[in-house]
């Protein structure tokens, strides 16, 4: 049996989201856990008008996910630790009959790290699977959905910092991580990035999710962060990413087409330089949900995304309180692509 990844532009069953716990690191306390679900809220209402969404709360939050989520979006209840569907969540494929599967990747809290809680969230990519009546596929490689990014022609992006983490797959090497892909996703060329962002590399971060760093939203095209001001340590950064993806080639063999996105104008926030990206944006049928930052250059991006994806229709929601949680639209995301007609 052979499985396949879409590409994120194929027609989408609906999007999955977790719906932020009280008492996770990045929703702490009341205040913090209002913020953070007023905008994972304001996503799921944006998705609506182009989609179905089902929500995982805890069931501690029954009555609290009600306040803030419209009766149409689906609630499901199960224990849970954090709010990152995008990483906790399965990744949907397909074999070559048109059955979904789920990929139940080993999810050790972005590597082990001393601030995160993992226990109940490791069980949720099962729970979703069950759920969205897929075929599970469990795997022993310790992964997010954050850290993949494909065509649905046979190439994918992922970073060395990521799966060849010794956090999360000590002494494994890229020959073991590529099979792995090949079985999971159907993949047959692999392009390992050095690293991801400055910001996502410190503490809180996941050591170096692709999905803020780049994004295929047609074969043969790349969308790629740039941060233009040499004052930002990921000028240097996004400058080296650039040129070695210049150098690599897709499944077929050809050159990308690179589209360069420059970085909002703001640089830093209280705790430092700052990651915020339009890289890491949702498509949903008919549109894209994009990262908003009260920025002058929010107008350019959704220009930059509006030619990158013909046909949809861009909406702009503000993700200034998730990024200060360590993430974006895309990472608060899981789509689950329509079966075959």
């Amino acid at each position: 049996m052979t499985w396949r990844m879409p590409a994120e532009t194929a027609p989408q069953e609906r999007i999955w989201m977790a719906f932020p716990p009280l008492g996770a690191t990045a929703f702490a306390d009341e205040r913090s856990v209002h913020e953070a679900r007023t905008a994972w809220s304001n996503v799921a209402h944006a998705v609506l008008e182009f989609e179905p969404v089902t929500m995982v709360i805890d069931p501690a939050d029954r009555a609290a996910a009600r306040k803030y989520l419209s009766a149409s979006i689906e609630l499901l209840e199960a224990p849970l630790d954090d709010a990152w569907m995008r990483d906790i969540g399965p990744t949907f494929v397909f074999d070559e009959a048109g059955t979904l599967g789920a990929v139940d990747w080993t999810f050790n809290g972005w590597g082990a790290q001393e601030w995160a809680s993992w226990e109940r969230d490791r069980h949720i990519g099962r729970f979703v699977a069950e759920h969205a009546g897929a075929q599970l596929i469990s795997s022993d490689l310790v992964n997010e959905g954050g850290g993949i990014h494909v065509d649905g022609q046979g190439t994918v992006l992922v970073t060395e910092t990521v799966q060849l983490d010794p956090g999360r797959n000590p002494g494994i090497d890229k020959a073991t991580v590529e099979a792995e892909l090949r079985r999971t996703l159907g993949v047959r060329q692999v392009i390992w990035l050095p690293r991801g962002l400055t910001r996502d590399s410190e503490r809180f971060g996941t050591r170096g999710h692709v999905d803020i760093v780049a994004t295929i939203p047609e074969p043969g095209v790349l969308l790629v962060h740039s941060q233009r001001d040499g004052a930002h340590p990921d000028a240097a950064v996004t400058a080296d990413l650039i040129a070695g993806l210049a150098e690599t080639r897709t499944c077929e063999g050809s050159a990308w087409r690179i589209v360069e996105v420059p970085a909002p104008r703001v640089l830093r926030d209280d705790e430092g330089w700052v990651d915020y990206s339009y890289i890491n944006h949702l498509v949903v049928n008919g549109g894209v949900i994009a990262c908003g930052f009260d920025d002058p250059a929010d107008a350019q991006a959704r220009a930059v995304l509006a030619d990158a994806y013909p046909g949809r229709t861009v909406v702009s929601v503000d993700a200034r309180e998730i990024f200060a949680r360590g993430g974006g639209i895309h990472c608060i995301t899981q789509q689950q692509p329509a079966g075959l007609a």
